[in-house]
C-alpha cells in the first residue's frame, strides 16, 4: 500500500517536471494543479489505507477455536447471542464457539489451575480479578474498546474490573448484593430499622438478617470503619486494614446487639427457608421466592438506616459484587481479536438487555438500567439505589468468614448482656484475629 502511495506522488511529481518551461503562466496553472492533485493523492492514499486496515480477510479467522464458559442457567442464551455475533462479524463465521456450563464461582479456581486448558473467555465473579491477573489468566480489555466500555457502565462494576488502574475484565452484570424485601402492609415506613423493627414486632412477624461476614458489614461500614486486605503479585494476604476496635466499630457492634434483642428478629438472609415474615433483607436471586410469598403486598426498597448509640445516624452499608467477563491472554493476534469483539459483544447495551429478559440478570450497562423494563424490577431498583452506599467486595481470607459466624454467634448470645467495656474487648480481640490472617 504504502509503494502505491510513493509511485503516485512520484507521477504527480514527473508532471510537474515536465510543465516546468512553459511558461509563467503554465507554471502558476500547473504548480495549482500539481498541489491540486498531490492533495487528491494524499486523500486517495489515506483512505485506501484506512480501507486496506479496516478490510478483513475471513480466511484469517476460519478454523478457530474458541472456548467460552459461562453459568449453566445462560448457555441457551449465550449460544443464541454468538450466533448474533457471527451475523454482525460475518467474518467469523468458519470459527468454532464451544460454550461449557462453569459458573462464576467456579471459573476462576478452574482457570488458575490450568490457564492453557481454560476458557479463552469466561465469566466471573470481581472478588477473583485479582488472583486471575496474578496468575496471567486475564488480558487487558482491548483498547479500542477502553473508553466506550467505561462510559457505558456503571463506574463501581467499572471499577471492579481493574488492578492497578488497569481495566482487565468487560462489565456483564452489577446485581450482587443486599437489600430490604418487605410486606407493605406491615411495614408502611421502612427507611429506618428501628421502624421497621417496631413495626414487625407489633403485627407478631419476623424480621430476617444474617450477622455473619458478608451481611455482617453492612453494621461496621454504615459507622464508617473498613475492613479490607492486600495481596501481594502471588495472591498472598500482605496486610489486613481495619479499625472495628474504634467508638464507631462500637457503635455498629451495639446495634447488631440491639438488632438481635428483637423479638421479631431471625439470623437468616434465606427467602426459601424464612417464615412468616414481613421484612428480610436478601439479594435478587430470591425475588421470585419473596413475590411468591407476600404476592399484592410485595415491596423493596434499599437498606434502612438507624440511630446509634451515639445518636448520630447512619445508612446501612454492604459489600456489592458484579458479574464480569474475561479474555485469556492469547498467542495468535487473530484469535485474541475474535475473544475480545465477542467479549465486547456480549457486554454490549443490547446483549445485556437481552439477557436480563431471558433470565433477569441486572445490567452493568447504564442504558440498560434506565430501560423501563429494569426501572420496573423493584428488586433491582432497589439494589441499584443501595449500590451507592456500598464497597466492592474484595479478596478475603476464608478465615475472615469463618470468625465473623462466631461474631455472629456472640451477637445473639453472650453480648446480649455485655457492658460497653466488654464489647470494646470483644472488638479488640476479633480486630487482632482479622489481622492475623495477613501475616
Amino acid at each position: 500500500m504504502k509503494k502505491r502511495l510513493v509511485s503516485v506522488l512520484l507521477t504527480v511529481a514527473c508532471g510537474a517536471t515536465l510543465l516546468a518551461g512553459c511558461g509563467e503562466k503554465a507554471t502558476q496553472e500547473t504548480t495549482t494543479d500539481t498541489a491540486e492533485q498531490t492533495e487528491a493523492a494524499d486523500t486517495t492514499a489515506d483512505q485506501t489505507e484506512a480501507t486496506e486496515e479496516e478490510a478483513v480477510d475471513p480466511a484469517a479467522y476460519d478454523g478457530k477455536e474458541v472456548k467460552v464458559w459461562v453459568a449453566e442457567n445462560v448457555v441457551d442464551f449465550t449460544n443464541q447471542q454468538i450466533e448474533n455475533f457471527k451475523t454482525e462479524y460475518p467474518q467469523y463465521a468458519g470459527v468454532t464457539f464451544t460454550v461449557e456450563p462453569v459458573g462464576e464461582g467456579d471459573a476462576a479456581g478452574n482457570m488458575i489451575t490450568d490457564v492453557t486448558s481454560g476458557a479463552d473467555v469466561y465469566g466471573f465473579a470481581q472478588d477473583q480479578l485479582t488472583r486471575l491477573v496474578t496468575a496471567n489468566a486475564l488480558e487487558e480489555v482491548n483498547p479500542d474498546f477502553l473508553a466506550d466500555v467505561e462510559s457505558a457502565n456503571s463506574a463501581g462494576v467499572v471499577e471492579a474490573g481493574k488492578v492497578g488502574g488497569t481495566l482487565y475484565a468487560y462489565p456483564m452484570t452489577a446485581d450482587n448484593g443486599y437489600f430490604l424485601y418487605y410486606d407493605k402492609s406491615v411495614v408502611t415506613d421502612p427507611s429506618t430499622l428501628e421502624g421497621i423493627v417496631e413495626q414487625c414486632e407489633a403485627a407478631g412477624k419476623n424480621f430476617y438478617m444474617d450477622l455473619t461476614g458478608w451481611y455482617q458489614v453492612a453494621f461496621f461500614f454504615g459507622t464508617g470503619c473498613q475492613l479490607t486486605y492486600d495481596t501481594d503479585d502471588a495472591g498472598n494476604f500482605t496486610k489486613c486494614n481495619v479499625d472495628y476496635a474504634s467508638d464507631k466499630g462500637l457503635v455498629a457492634l451495639k446495634e447488631m446487639v440491639e438488632l438481635a434483642s428483637s423479638s421479631s428478629f431471625q439470623a437468616g438472609s434465606s427467602a426459601g427457608d424464612a417464615v412468616n415474615y414481613a421484612a428480610i433483607i436478601d439479594g435478587t436471586w430470591d425475588a421470585a421466592t419473596v413475590k411468591e410469598v407476600l404476592g399484592d403486598n410485595y415491596a423493596c426498597a434499599k437498606l434502612p438506616t438507624f440511630t446509634g448509640s451515639d445518636g448520630k445516624e447512619y445508612q446501612m452499608s454492604g459489600f456489592n459484587g458484579c458479574k464480569l467477563l474475561g479474555v485469556k491472554p492469547q498467542e495468535d493476534e487473530d484469535k485474541l481479536q475474535i475473544c475480545d469483539d465477542l467479549a465486547y459483544y456480549l457486554t454490549s447495551e443490547k446483549v445485556q438487555l437481552a439477557r436480563f429478559e431471558a433470565v433477569q440478570w441486572g445490567p452493568a450497562n447504564l442504558n440498560a438500567q434506565a430501560s423501563d423494563a429494569v426501572q420496573a424490577n423493584e428488586a433491582l431498583a432497589a439494589l441499584s439505589e443501595q449500590f451507592a452506599y456500598t464497597i466492592p467486595q474484595g479478596n478475603y481470607p476464608g478465615d475472615y468468614w469463618t470468625r465473623s459466624e462466631s461474631l455472629a454467634g456472640d451477637v445473639k448470645g453472650d453480648f446480649q448482656k455485655a457492658s460497653d467495656e466488654d464489647l470494646t474487648k470483644a472488638l479488640e480481640t476479633y480486630q487482632a484475629d482479622l489481622e492475623s490472617y495477613a501475616k
